[in-house]
């Protein structure tokens, strides 16, 4: 048997390649949406990939099931549960199609695959039993997890309602994740490895552990979520309920997309190097966006082109931003460093739905031929006086409600950053924004968006710890 972990470090999402070495067919779990990866990594160990499985519906990118659909050789596997809301509605009659529930079992070559219906974080979850009877095993090897069951935490149940907008779900949806978790763990030997669907840094979940992968019996004994669903349901609900990161807005269309269906496109476009004047030009154009994904937010503080937003291509700022920010029907231009960030910059975007990348050009480019270049207005926390503020200033803080909770600048207005485009029928333009966070990064991000709609802002840099205090009911 062959198994590889395919991850995203962005998104911190987890694909799954399992292949029969025996017969040189595989399956991949979970797959995103540029899916020629996963082929180039099946053909370099001698697999053909025959399979796709979904655990889930997924919020946070754009399945690859559908490009894989193209593929008349490859069968889809799909959740047969979930009602009539949250059903897969994309296959037609040309999709190779099976639809799992609970029991289920197909064979990729001699491994066993068997479909355990573990509804929570949503109503169609399936988590995947993995069995290499090739191999001579009578019992699984692992258990892939998608957003059930975590390293160290469990699936949040809320995004229905969250980030789908499905009114009323999030309770009723806490509660099934609890029977989930007491039922369908407890048969399951501690030797079994936990495949999960996320790591740290994920919005599926709010402690997510930086290990890859785990075993049934380290997260019987470790994981704090685990262990309360199986002890006290009444307790469980209310702690996974509490302090979840309120979800990119990006993860609403996600839902819809991976439910009903985006246009196949044989992957990731190539947008054109556009010149100085063109790049100018199309930027000026109605529905037009400028991400600038320098990685120093600094050197974005410092000089940027009038109207960009800063996006930085390290870590997961990038695809907040966009996910945050911008419309699927907005035109993308970039500004890079490097022609050889191009192709990971348009595949990010491209993850997450975002397919009209129009043209790109290099910061340096831009500078160097004299364009005008603006500067973000910054003051650092510690000269950041709150009551000598103007009277119409907003002070506005964009980390997420549970930090908000723990100590704020007084009077300040909170949003989470990845919420702020939802809310801005609540910010009068004639009105000067601060915009502050944790360290300033989430508050750069935040501020180039409100600055590229027209707001007047400051960016409130660094650590403010020492002006926070603490709302008293």
């Amino acid at each position: 048997m062959f198994l590889r972990n395919i991850y995203d470090e962005e998104l911190a999402q987890a694909a799954y390649i399992i292949g029969c070495q025996q017969t040189g067919e595989a399956l991949v779990i979970d797959p995103e949406r540029d899916i020629d990866r996963y082929r180039r990594i099946a053909a370099e160990n001698s697999l053909e990939i025959v399979a796709v499985a979904e655990t889930h519906i997924h919020a946070d990118f754009v399945s690859g099931a559908g490009e894989f659909a193209r593929d008349p050789r490859v069968t889809i596997y799909l959740s047969g549960h979930g009602g009539e809301d949250w059903s897969y509605r994309w296959p037609d009659g040309s999709t190779r199609v099976q639809y799992l529930t609970d029991g289920d079992t197909f064979m990729i070559g001699k491994v066993e695959i068997q479909a355990i219906h573990t509804p929570g974080h949503t109503p169609e979850h399936l988590s995947f039993r993995i069995t290499d009877l090739g191999g001579g095993a009578d019992e699984p090897l692992a258990v892939v997890t998608g957003d059930f069951l975590f390293v160290g935490d469990v699936g949040r149940p809320d995004l229905l309602e969250s980030a789908a907008g499905v009114a009323g779900a999030m309770e009723p949806s806490a509660r099934t994740l609890q029977e989930s978790l007491a039922q369908r763990v407890a048969p399951l030997a501690d030797f079994i490895q936990v495949l999960p669907g996320h790591g740290a840094g994920s919005a599926c979940g709010k402690a997510l552990g930086a290990i890859p992968s785990s075993t049934i019996g380290y997260e019987r004994r470790f994981n704090s979520a685990l262990r309360l669903a199986e002890a006290d349901a009444e307790s469980f609900v209310r702690e996974i309920l509490s302090g979840q990161p309120e979800p990119p807005l990006y993860f609403k269309r996600m839902k819809q997309v991976n439910r009903d269906g985006i246009p196949v496109t044989g992957g990731p476009g190539v947008p054109e190097r556009l010149p100085v004047e063109d790049f100018l030009a199309r930027a000026a154009e109605k529905g037009a966006v400028v991400l600038d994904g320098r990685a120093d937010r600094h050197a974005f503080i410092a000089e940027h082109l009038p109207g960009s937003i800063c996006a930085p291509l390290d870590g997961s700022s990038f695809s907040n931003a966009a996910g945050s920010f911008l419309s699927a029907e907005e035109a993308i231009l970039l500004i890079l460093e490097r022609e050889d960030q191009l192709d990971g910059a348009v595949r990010r975007l491209y993850r997450i739905g975002f397919d009209r990348v129009v043209g790109w050009i290099p910061f340096s480019e831009l500078r160097d031929t004299g364009v005008p270049m603006r500067r973000l207005e910054t003051v650092p926390f510690g000269a950041f006086d709150p009551a000598a503020l103007p009277a119409e200033t907003v002070v506005l803080d964009v980390r997420g409600a549970s930090e908000y909770d723990e100590g704020h600048v007084p009077e300040a207005k909170q949003i989470a950053y990845t919420r702020l485009a939802e809310h801005l029928g609540e910010l009068p333009r004639s009105r000067r924004y601060c915009l502050y966070c944790a360290s300033g990064r989430r508050a750069t991000l935040a501020a180039s968006f409100l600055a590229s709609r027209g707001y007047e802002v400051t960016l409130i840099d660094g650590s403010g710890d020492a002006l926070f205090v603490r709302d008293v009911a």
